[in-house]
């Protein structure tokens, strides 16, 4: 019997080499396999359905009957969100590989030390009216550090921070007061397909909701770029 099976399946893949693709053949052949397609692509299963002998066999005969540019274009059947899914693990993978730290070697720097702290604060609370980059001149001159005006707020901050007082308004109000003559303004990046960079501007009315504008751009962004972006976008 199996003997018998193979002389047929010989027998029919000779027939289907001498017709030779193209013709009405092909075109039957082409809605045969998508059929085919279908019916296996809408099985109950959650995972990628899994082929049966009998749908490789169906799907290799058909496909005698096709051209070789039509195979590779019904070579291929998944669905739209399994597209999306693969994009997406592939963009997860591209800033893994880009940005994850891959090396266990000696550690960052450590920031001042305690005794630094205390002299930047000490002078500050003994000298209100010094700013910053005073205070940090200072420091480097009494203790030979070679800290800026940057590490000297960053530590005011933190240890030294200015007592507002409800005198000012809160930003909530501020937001508030102001929301009828108020833009957002957001830029996030996304992927193409072939795993490009773009940086997309939306610009949208806080009291309305109404898309003032939008505007993409292929790789990295710059302020004047980014200027320049904006006032395309708001001219109109």
């Amino acid at each position: 019997m199996k003997d018998l099976l193979i002389l047929i399946a010989h027998l029919l893949t000779t027939i289907a080499r001498l017709l030779g693709p193209g013709g009405a053949s092909a075109v039957v052949a082409d809605s045969l396999i998508t059929k085919q397609q279908l019916l296996i692509i809408n099985r109950t299963r959650k995972r990628s359905p899994k082929l049966t002998p009998l749908d490789r066999a169906l799907m290799g005969f058909c496909s005698l009957f096709l051209r070789r540019r039509h195979i590779q274009r019904a070579a291929i059947f998944i669905r739209p969100s399994t597209l999306l899914r693969f994009h997406q693990l592939l963009k997860q993978r591209k800033y893994r590989r880009l940005y994850s730290s891959c090396a266990t070697g000696k550690p960052g720097p450590k920031g001042p030390s305690k005794e630094l702290i205390n002299a930047i604060v000490d002078m500050k609370q003994r000298n209100p009216n010094f700013d910053c980059p005073r205070i940090a001149q200072q420091i480097n001159l009494a203790f030979g550090t070679n800290i800026n005006k940057d590490v000297v707020r960053r530590i005011l901050a933190v240890h030294c921070p200015k007592d507002t007082g409800d005198k000012d308004p809160s930003w909530l109000s501020l937001l508030g007061h102001t929301k009828d003559s108020l833009w957002s303004v957001d830029l996030f990046r996304c992927e193409s397909i072939l795993l490009k960079s773009h940086w997309v501007l939306v610009i949208m009315d806080q009291q309305t909701r109404r898309i003032i504008g939008f505007g993409a751009q292929a790789g990295a962004v710059d302020g004047a770029s980014l200027c320049c972006r904006f006032n395309k976008i708001i001219s109109g």
